[in-house]
């Protein structure tokens, strides 16, 4: 299983990005996909998830009304939209991936199976 997440980069506060994470190497499409991200110093913190076969979406409480998840399951391409950023956003993203679908732990990194890299996201003027 491979996992890329991409869409980074440098934004100004009240700022968008997109950030995306492309799965293979996975024949069911009965999976969870999870965003997480870690500041420097800070521990790894679940901001989404999403189940791959029904859709269910889960948010962490700093990032619901700002941040959107979604699916593209003809593509295994999970996608996080994120308004309205702040210097609080500033981190690492990282996507996992864990067999089947978003459950009581979705936010818990140890609950996921495999990683991609990060992608750096700065919220900077």
């Amino acid at each position: 299983v491979q996992l890329q997440a991409f869409g980074g980069g440098l934004v100004q506060p009240g700022g968008s990005l997109r950030l995306s994470c492309a799965a293979s190497g996975f024949s069911s499409g009965y999976y969870a996909i999870g965003w997480f991200r870690q500041a420097p110093g800070t521990e790894r913190r679940g901001v989404s998830c999403i189940s791959m076969g029904d859709g269910s979406t889960y948010y962490a409480d700093s990032v619901k009304g700002r941040f959107t998840i979604s699916r593209d399951n003809a593509k295994n391409t999970v996608y996080l939209q994120m308004n309205s950023l702040n210097a609080e956003d500033t981190a690492v993203y990282y996507c996992a991936m864990d067999p089947g679908r978003c459950g009581r732990t979705w936010y818990v990194w140890k609950t996921y199976q495999y990683w991609g890299q990060g992608t750096q996201v700065t919220v900077s003027s």
